[in-house]
C-alpha cells in the first residue's frame, strides 16, 4: 500500500485587515444626515402643533359653530359667520382650471420629449420649460391681472369682472405645467427601451407605442406627478391674492371674483386684527384645513403608485 504525501503545513493567514476599524469621516457625515432628518421631523411636528394648538382656539370659541365650519355657505367673521365653503369652493374651482390647462399641455409636452424629440433637441428644450418653474408668483398674479382678464374680457364681454378666478385659474395651470411635464417625462424616461422596441417589432406606429404602451407603463409617475400639481394649485397663494379677489363670495361662476384659503390668509394675516381673536386664530384653522387636504392627497399618491408601479428587470 502506498504510503499517503505528507500534508503541506497550514499558512496562518492574518484577518487584522478584515476587521473593522473605526472611521471617523463616514460617523460624522452619517451623523449629520440624522440630525438633517431629526430636523426635517421635528420641524413638521412643530408646524402641526402650532396649527392645531392655534386651530384649537378658534373652535373652542362660543362665536365658532364646528358644523357650520364644515357646512356653512356665509364667511363674515364680523358678525359670527365662519362658513368655509365659499373659501373652499373658490380654491377648488381655481384648482379645477388649473388641472384642466396644466394636464393636456404637461402631459403633450413630456410625450413630445421622451418619444419625439431628439436627444439634443430634448436637452435645449427642458431647461426652457423649468425656467417657467423659476419664476416669482407675483409676477404670475400681475400677468393674470394685466393681460389674461383683459384677454378674457375681450372675448367674453364686460360679463368678465377685473378679478375673477377663471384668469387665475388659467395662470396657475401655466404655473404648473413645468411640474407635470418635468415628472411625467422622467416617468416616461424610466420606461424601458424594450417596450418600445417590442411594439415596432409588431407593426405599431410612434403615437400608438406612445399613448399604448409607454404612458400606461408609466401611469404611476404620471398619478403621481398630478397629485403633486394639485397640491401645488391649491396651496398657491400670490397669483390668486392678486387676481381672484378679496372677498369671499360663494358662487361657482368663473367670471367673478371669489377669495381662496390661500388669498384669505395672505389677506388676514397682513391686516391689523388684534392677536388671539377669533379672527385671526380662524387663519390657522384654515390652514389645518389646507394641511389636511394635502396630506389626504399625498396619501392617494403613495397609494397610486405603490398600486400601479411596474418593476422591470
Amino acid at each position: 500500500m502506498a504510503s499517503e504525501a505528507p500534508l503541506a503545513p497550514t499558512t496562518r493567514v492574518d484577518t487584522s485587515a478584515l476587521d473593522k476599524k473605526p472611521r471617523a469621516r463616514e460617523t460624522i457625515i452619517q451623523a449629520l444626515l440624522f440630525i438633517a432628518g431629526a430636523i426635517s421631523i421635528l420641524t413638521t411636528v412643530g408646524i402641526v402643533y402650532v396649527l392645531v394648538s392655534q386651530a384649537w382656539l378658534f373652535f373652542s370659541d362660543q362665536q365658532v359653530n364646528i358644523v357650520e365650519f364644515f357646512t356653512g355657505t356665509t364667511w363674515q367673521p364680523r358678525i359670527g359667520r365662519f362658513g368655509v365653503w365659499p373659501l373652499l369652493s373658490a380654491t377648488l374651482m381655481i384648482t379645477t382650471i388649473a388641472m384642466f390647462v396644466a394636464l393636456p399641455a404637461g402631459l403633450g409636452t413630456a410625450i413630445y420629449l421622451s418619444e419625439y424629440a431628439a436627444p439634443r433637441t430634448r436637452a435645449r428644450l427642458k431647461p426652457i420649460l423649468e425656467i417657467l418653474a423659476g419664476i416669482p408668483t407675483v409676477v404670475y398674479g400681475f400677468f393674470a391681472l394685466t393681460f389674461m382678464t383683459p384677454l378674457l374680457q375681450s372675448i367674453f364681454g364686460p360679463q368678465v369682472q377685473v378679478f375673477n378666478t377663471l384668469s387665475a385659474g388659467i395662470v396657475v395651470g401655466i404655473l404648473i405645467i413645468p411640474m407635470v411635464g418635468s415628472m411625467s417625462e422622467d416617468a416616461l424616461q424610466a420606461v424601458p427601451d424594450s417596450l418600445r422596441q417590442a411594439a415596432y417589432g409588431i407593426g405599431a406606429t410612434k403615437l400608438e407605442t406612445s399613448l399604448r404602451i409607454v404612458v400606461p407603463a408609466a401611469i404611476s409617475g404620471i398619478a403621481a406627478a398630478v397629485v403633486v400639481a394639485i397640491s401645488r394649485a391649491i396651496g398657491e397663494t400670490m397669483v390668486v391674492t392678486i387676481a381672484a379677489g378679496s372677498g369671499p363670495n360663494f358662487t361657482l361662476n368663473p367670471f367673478e371674483a371669489a377669495e381662496t384659503l390661500t388669498g384669505h390668509i395672505a389677506r388676514i394675516s397682513g391686516g391689523d386684527l388684534s392677536y388671539d381673536s377669533v379672527d385671526y386664530n380662524s387663519i390657522f384653522a384654515l390652514g389645518l384645513l389646507l394641511f389636511v387636504i394635502t396630506l389626504i392627497l399625498n396619501m392617494i399618491s403613495r397609494r397610486i403608485v405603490a398600486r400601479f408601479r411596474e418593476v422591470y428587470e
